[in-house]
């Protein structure tokens, strides 16, 4: 059969057109029901791109450039002009890979001490108009929740804590204009099965590891935008709404109603849920983030931080085969210059435990090394959740040992305050041996262990890195110094044998753990974005055009 150059023309738009329709069609019906979720922006960013306004943009943008010229809609030109949109637009946002993000009201970390149950917090920024939350930081769980339309939350009023001089918020999805709900058929829904209705509101309840207090949260989840800033290379500075998954916390048990995060939890897991997930998702930043925790009980955290070529860094191990927190290998730990036989372990990273837990067996043979070398007078102190404290005169010269973890490769991680000391008068201070015993399988490294670090839990790369820092450090060329703000600090009283009797404050992690369940990060890895949904289109198009035209 034989046709001329017209008729190819023509054959080859009509397959064109056919092939987009046919491609919409299977699209609508491979995500409907969830399509909601991301309608927003979905719709502002194709159906409108050719609308009156955006062809006076245009126009307005490129002066030579007439309404004549504009390409008939469902035009090969049309069809062009809309996929070299597309790919430019996606080129600008996997440029942004390398900025660092932090909240609005700063990157800087804050520490209250016993009032707000020993944990680093920070200020976040969310919804439309933008409320302000005071968030405890958890890189041991995934999800982000916050007090809302609250049945049962802790109190929260300024004049309930010391520490503050602001009231704390609480959430409501009907007062944010850029809120939508999650509903039941969503692939994050992990309690969507026993939704009686799958257009309904989904569900959460995440249970946290501190089976004495109950500790939990419940409530459903909403969709919202999170503020934040964004410093890159250049120091250039902008601001980001992102929008992230939230859990809207109506009901609050065990240690959220007794201080412990009264306005809500960070869950910074690699979960596919979490914040740190879903800014890499949506191509603002690496899958990375970096914690600092420094000797004033103060600190910083960046998104997309991946730290710096001389840092320390080892890999994370996989749970049954899956990345469901940060776990690593310990090979060995050294207490002055012995290093321990056989005192390898694994260990969870985790900013949301206040103190350092390791395996019983491991514990016994560190703390009695430690006993062997340090030389103070050992002591029974009531009321302190440390078996080894000691007891010495101010004017004595203490000889406290170092406490080593040694990684693969040889990489060293020093903890540079290991003990806890108490001031008791003008003449003695007793210090404790920061460690507990656990019964658990693996370890739980704290944040008390992290101090004088800037760690970097890099999911892209699957490795924690750290590298001693002062806790200023944006970059290795940029500088943040963000207020904080007022009175922030607060005594710090000494800690309670039932606050921390048992590793606190994490949750949603690895199943070994006996925690909750995290079938939610699993079935996440199919979250519906802009980025992954337009990409794939215009990565499908250039193909179908590349087999039409040559």
């Amino acid at each position: 059969m034989h046709c001329t150059n017209t008729c190819l023309h023509a054959m080859a738009e009509n397959r064109l057109l056919s092939l987009l329709v046919f491609m919409a069609i299977c699209f609508c019906f491979a995500f409907d029901g969830s399509i909601g979720v991301v309608g927003l922006t979905f719709s502002s960013k194709l159906i409108n791109r050719f609308s009156d306004e955006a062809k006076a943009l245009w126009i307005s943008r490129n002066r030579n450039v007439s309404l004549d010229s504009w390409p008939k809609r469902n035009s090969f030109e049309y069809f062009q002009l809309l996929l070299g949109s597309d790919l430019k637009r996606q080129r600008m946002k996997l440029g942004s890979h390398s900025q660092l993000l932090f909240p609005v009201q700063g990157s800087e970390t804050f520490f209250f001490g016993n009032e707000l149950d020993w944990l680093h917090y920070t200020w976040i920024d969310i919804g439309t108009p933008n409320v302000s939350f005071l968030v405890a930081l958890d890189a041991g769980s995934d999800l982000l929740w916050v007090p809302c339309d609250c049945i049962q939350c802790a109190p929260l009023s300024a004049g309930y804590y010391s520490s503050l001089e602001r009231d704390l918020s609480q959430y409501s999805p009907s007062l944010s204009s850029t809120s939508r709900h999650l509903s039941c058929s969503h692939q994050l829904c992990e309690l969507g099965p026993n939704c009686k209705n799958l257009q309904e509101p989904c569900p959460y309840i995440a249970t946290y590891d501190d089976p004495a207090a109950n500790t939990s949260s419940s409530g459903f989840l909403v969709e919202d935008t999170l503020h934040l800033d964004s410093v890159s290379e250049n120091a250039t500075r902008r601001r980001v709404q992102a929008s992230v998954i939230i859990g809207c916390g109506r009901k609050q048990s065990g240690g959220y109603l007794d201080g412990a995060a009264p306005d809500g939890v960070m869950g910074l897991g690699p979960g596919d849920i979490s914040v740190p997930s879903l800014l890499a998702k949506a191509g603002l930043v690496r899958k990375s983030f970096s914690l600092c925790f420094d000797e004033n009980d103060c600190g910083r955290i960046f998104f997309g931080d991946q730290g710096h070529a001389s840092q320390k860094s080892t890999p994370f191990v996989p749970i049954q085969g899956n990345y469901i927190t940060y776990f690593v290998e310990v090979e060995s730990v050294c207490v002055g210059n012995s290093c321990l036989k056989q005192s390898g372990f694994k260990a969870a990273i985790d900013s949301g435990s206040s103190f350092t837990f390791l395996p019983t067996e491991v514990y016994n043979k560190i703390v009695l090394e430690f006993d062997k070398q340090v030389n103070a007078q050992r002591i029974s102190y009531e009321g302190v959740p440390w078996n080894y404290c000691y007891n010495s005169s101010s004017q004595d010269s203490i000889d406290i040992p170092a406490l080593r973890l040694h990684f693969l490769m040889n990489q060293s991680f020093i903890v540079h305050n290991p003990k806890y000391s108490i001031s008791q008068n003008q003449k003695f201070t007793m210090f404790c041996l920061a460690l507990q015993p656990t019964d658990l399988e693996f370890g739980i490294i704290g944040q008390n262990y992290m101090t004088g670090y800037r760690v970097v839990f890099d999911m892209e790369n699957l490795k924690l890195g750290w590298s001693n820092s002062n806790c200023q450090d944006a970059s290795d060329k940029t500088e943040v110094n963000l207020a904080p703000p007022p009175n922030a600090k607060s005594p710090n009283p000494l800690p309670t044998n039932e606050q921390h009797s048992i590793p606190s404050k994490h949750a949603i992690a690895p199943a070994v753990a006996g925690r909750t369940s995290s079938k939610a990060s699993a079935a996440s890895h199919h979250i519906p974005s802009l980025l992954h949904l337009t990409s794939s289109l215009v990565l499908l198009l250039n193909s179908c055009l590349f087999v039409l035209w040559t």
